[in-house]
């Protein structure tokens, strides 16, 4: 049984989704020339992704559970969104890693990008938790 402490809680946090896939996309957009700085000094290393693919393949997913919560109020196959919300670490993807904490003082868009990122998906994980207690 829900309590109504949880269900204000629980429509903060959807709230909270909400405002911020509203400022990742304004982010995103600040991010133009940054992005293309990055391209030319990140290229792709062999067969793997570039750091701007890592973060459009996390992005895409993010939004897309966030845009289920915000139409819907949950998610298809719970359990299993909750054991991949918890698998993508943003810092854990060795591209975004080792950009984030070796270019210094620069790229500061997209580093609050990549910020907004792993709140995003500590939100999507909160709110998913008080779902399945």
């Amino acid at each position: 049984m829900m309590t109504k402490a949880i269900l204000n809680q629980q429509e903060l946090i959807k709230k909270n989704i909400s405002q911020l896939l509203a400022q990742l996309t304004n982010i995103y957009q600040n991010t133009r020339s940054e992005r293309q700085e990055i391209y030319i000094q990140f290229p792709p290393e062999d067969e793997e992704f570039s750091l701007l693919e890592e973060l459009e393949l996390l992005t895409v997913n993010l939004r897309g559970y966030a845009s289920q919560i915000q139409s819907t109020g949950q998610i298809v196959n719970q359990s299993q969104a909750i054991e991949q919300l918890q698998a993508m670490r943003v810092l854990n993807v060795p591209q975004i890693a080792s950009f984030y904490f070796g270019s210094n003082n620069s790229y500061e868009q997209i580093k609050s990008y990549i910020r907004t990122l792993d709140y995003l998906r500590l939100l999507l994980l909160e709110y998913l938790q008080f779902q399945s207690d």
